[in-house]
Parts: structure tokens; sequence; C-alpha cells
């Protein structure tokens, strides 16, 4: 297990922003989680240390949402999400986290600024659609797999539909708990596992349902204008930080 202290103090606050993200305050802000466990382990183990830790805060967040989720663009997600799976576990070693970080931050900040030209959160609700649901959802996938950064590119689908926040963190959670379960698969086939990592991970587990608990509180407090507000700002502030840590790491 490890006992470096300077990792705790990055990894505790990156657990906790996991799960206040996953219980649907803050869209997209679970995914600095691994960035910050990164700054004391190598990117690969920070990513299996806290695939268990989302495994647990899945089950919690379904059991906080459940039958609450959009049923026309769930099986559509998940299918092409797998599919991303299938497709992150081979690239996973072709691929350096700076050019997925800085892949993802310019998708985001391209997103919300073409959002922004349509109005923003006030925004028209745009129809859902099976080609971009699929798209997005793969790209989802493929960067979950990799760098557990999957909420951007769902985001990207989900917001503009302007669900009912409820509905949309609901969709979000059943997806991801999918997404992560079958992420085992790879992680195992990758050899991302071993027993310091995992009591690693034990050691780190009781922080989740606080932070699930957090977001829940979070979410239910705030009016749907304000959500989808706050849900496009926190977008935009990951996809920066995406960008600026890709920048910082990509080859001279």
């Amino acid at each position: 297990m490890i006992t470096d202290p300077f990792f705790y103090a990055v990894a505790i606050p990156a657990v906790l922003l996991m799960g206040v993200s996953k219980g649907g305050f803050g869209s997209g802000l679970g995914i600095m989680a691994t960035p910050l466990v990164a700054l004391a382990v190598p990117a690969p183990q920070a990513a299996a240390i806290l695939l268990p830790i989302l495994l647990v805060m899945d089950a919690t967040g379904l059991a906080a949402y459940r039958g609450t989720f959009h049923r026309a663009n769930l099986g559509l997600l998940l299918a092409g999400g797998v599919a991303g799976i299938a497709l992150g576990a081979l690239v996973f070693r072709f691929v350096s986290e700076p050019m997925l970080r800085v892949a993802l931050g310019a998708m985001a900040i391209a997103f919300v600024a073409h959002r922004l030209r349509q109005g923003g959160a006030g925004a028209p609700a745009v129809v859902p659609s099976r080609a971009k649901g699929l798209f997005w959802s793969t790209v989802s996938g493929l960067t979950s797999t990799i760098a557990h950064a999957g909420g951007p590119p769902l985001s990207v689908y989900l917001l503009p539909q302007k669900l009912d926040k409820a509905v949309l963190v609901g969709t979000t959670v059943i997806f991801f708990a999918v997404i992560n379960a079958v992420k085992l698969v790879p992680y195992f086939w990758l050899g991302l596992f071993d027993p310091a990592n995992l009591l690693t991970s034990l050691a780190l587990v009781p922080l989740a349902p606080f932070g699930i608990w957090l977001g829940v509180w979070l979410m239910r407090r705030l009016s749907q204008d304000l959500f989808y507000r706050l849900a496009y700002a926190m977008l935009a502030i990951v996809g920066a930080k995406l960008l600026w840590d890709g920048a910082r790491g990509m080859p001279a």
C-alpha cells in the first residue's frame, strides 16, 4: 500500500472531486481526479487506483438516481461507450496522455464556444441524433478507458438536449456505472491492478459515499437554469485545464 503523505494530499481531494461530480454537481469536474493523483504516481497507476473507487461511487449513485434516466438515449450511448472501451484498450499504449488531454480540452472549449454563439445555456434544446450519440459515446468510452476522462465528450452530446437536471445526471450515472464495470476487463488485461494499488484504493474508498452525498445535495438545491450555466462554465474550465496540462506535457 502507498504510504507517501504527498500521495494522500492529492488523492483525497481527487476522490472528493470525483464524488461531487458523480453526485451531479459540476459536469465533468471529476476529470481532474486522475491528473491530480498523477502528480504523485504514474498516470496508469493513478487510473488503476481510482477505478475501484469509481465502482463504489457508481453503486452509490445508482441508489441515489434509481429509475431516473433518459431511456431513448441510454441504449445508444452504452453501445457506443462499450465500443470506445475496446478501442481505448487497443490504443492505450500508443496514445500519449498529453496528446489525449490536448484533444479533449480543445473539443470541450470548442463545444462551449459553439453553444455560446447559439445563446449558451439559454439556447434552444437540440433533438437527439443517433449518429452524434454513437460518435460522442464512443469518444467517451475511449477517453474514459485511458484516463477516466469520459465526462466532457458525453456532456457535449447530452447538455444541448436540455434534459431535466435529475434525468441528465441519472442517465450519466447509469452510463458510467456500466462503462466503469466493463473497464475492469481491459485493466486486468493491461496488468494495471496489483496488491499495492488495490490496498490503496481500499484505504480511499470511505471517502466515496461522502463525495456522492455532497454532489447530490448541491445538485438538488440548484435551479434548472443555474445548473446548466454552471455545467457549461465548469466544462470550459476543465477544457482549459486539459489543454494546459497537455501542452505542458508535450515533447519540446
